[in-house]
């Protein structure tokens, strides 16, 4: 453990902090980060001295905090902090600095150590829920996506405000988490370092970190991957997810607290350890086990692509060629989150929309057809197979839209909105 500390220790960020009221958060995300043996330097703005003292940020961090270009006297600040960071997170991220980003401008130490920078930059958003359903911050978070910035949240939750939505800022355990994710795929900075010292491969994690308590206790109940429909003893009709997005969730559902249980169609991905795992094939078998499965769930979130329909009369023999055409009778199959929806007592549901156009319409169609109180929508041609992708959440209140980012960062997202749901519908 000495070693791997030794070697984390070779990694330095630039905390920024920007005047919102999550900038309180920064103190405990810079504490952890210390505590995981990350040099922590702090560069705020002035409107972030309003909510949290320099005094404090500089008295947890151990450096001195950078806020006025003018403090170096050859006013290179900017350039200098850049070159010897490993990485820039900004957190809280401001609607005003994300729109300061995506658009390039300079007008502060911090926006110009953005924009001088030689290092990957990582933005952890926090604002009121319109400002973030904004299309102009919308078209902003499209940008920084396009540019190969790293987002890391929102989530939904109650703010400062008194409204609950998105655009709440992560705890900072889990952006702890994400950023040491990354910091363990960075290359070291070379300005000031050893170089004969070998690069750290990973960082080690405080166990404490691996989980927030939203879904504590919780029992979930997800479906994940294709369905395999066979035609003959070795033919089928199946559908190209990869089961990645299913995955992710469970991954995010475990580190939130829950009790999962997975039922999962023909992958070639490896489930959680920690998950109670049930492997199907068919549609008819999913369906099986759910039935099985979902009167102890709380919450019950179907992401598995089923399959619409099954051949009438599966051939126990290979069908041989006869030059001619074959004419299959196909069967719906049950529409399994339907009928969960329509049970007495039903969990919360959670369904998945992939659509190759009209997303909006269809998704909205869709959640009101089946009678269920949230659904995630992405276009099919981005995500299937895809380790990243960006879906749009429906619910009663209208549309949340998570931007582009890795599978897992949005199950995160997607989770935390179903969590508020759940607790909501809990108190009524």
């Amino acid at each position: 453990m000495r070693g791997i500390m030794e070697q984390a220790k070779q990694k330095r960020i630039v905390l920024g902090i920007t005047g919102g009221i999550a900038a309180y958060k920064a103190a405990e995300l810079a504490r952890l980060l210390i505590k995981q043996g990350v040099e922590v330097q702090v560069m705020m703005t002035e409107a972030a001295s309003h909510f949290i003292t320099t005094a404090t940020m500089q008295a947890l961090s151990g450096n001195p905090v950078l806020i006025d270009q003018w403090q170096d006297d050859k006013g290179m600040t900017h350039i200098q902090s850049s070159r010897v960071a490993d990485a820039i997170i900004i957190a809280p991220a401001t609607a005003d600095f994300i729109a300061k980003l995506a658009n390039g401008l300079a007008d502060d130490l911090l926006s110009t150590l953005c924009l001088a920078r030689n290092c990957p930059l990582i933005v952890a958003p926090a604002m009121n829920k319109q400002m973030w359903s904004n299309a102009a911050t919308q078209r902003n978070v499209a940008q920084l996506a396009t540019d190969g910035v790293k987002m890391l949240g929102p989530v939904s939750g109650v703010q400062a405000c008194g409204e609950e939505g998105m655009g709440r800022m992560l705890e900072a355990e889990a952006l702890v988490r994400d950023i040491l994710e990354l910091l363990g795929k960075l290359p070291l900075s070379n300005v000031g370092r050893d170089s004969s010292r070998q690069s750290v491969a990973g960082v080690g994690m405080n166990p404490d970190l691996q989980k927030t308590q939203e879904l504590c206790g919780i029992n979930v109940l997800i479906t994940a991957g294709p369905t395999y429909e066979a035609i003959d003893a070795v033919r089928g009709i199946t559908n190209r997810s990869s089961g990645k997005m299913g995955y992710a969730i469970t991954q995010a559902a475990l580190d939130m607290g829950a009790n999962v249980t997975l039922v999962s169609g023909p992958t070639a991905l490896v489930p959680p350890q920690v998950a109670q795992t049930i492997q199907v094939s068919s549609a008819a078998e999913m369906f099986e086990a759910v039935q099985k499965n979902v009167m102890n769930a709380d919450i019950f979130i179907s992401v598995a692509a089923v399959a619409d329909y099954r051949v009438a009369q599966p051939n126990e023999q290979k069908l041989k060629k006869n030059g001619g055409n074959i004419t299959l009778e196909l069967v719906p199959n049950p529409d399994i989150l339907v009928h969960v929806a329509a049970l007495p007592n039903a969990p919360f549901c959670v369904g998945f929309a992939a659509e190759s156009e009209n997303l909006r319409e269809y998704a909205k169609q869709k959640r009101q057809a089946k009678k269920i109180p949230l659904l995630a929508a992405n276009l099919a041609q981005q995500a299937i197979g895809a380790d990243d992708n960006e879906i749009i959440l429906f619910d009663d209140e209208g549309e949340h839209p998570l931007p582009r980012a890795d599978k897992l960062t949005l199950a995160r997202a997607l989770l935390s909105h179903a969590a508020a749901l759940y607790q909501k519908g809990k108190l009524k």
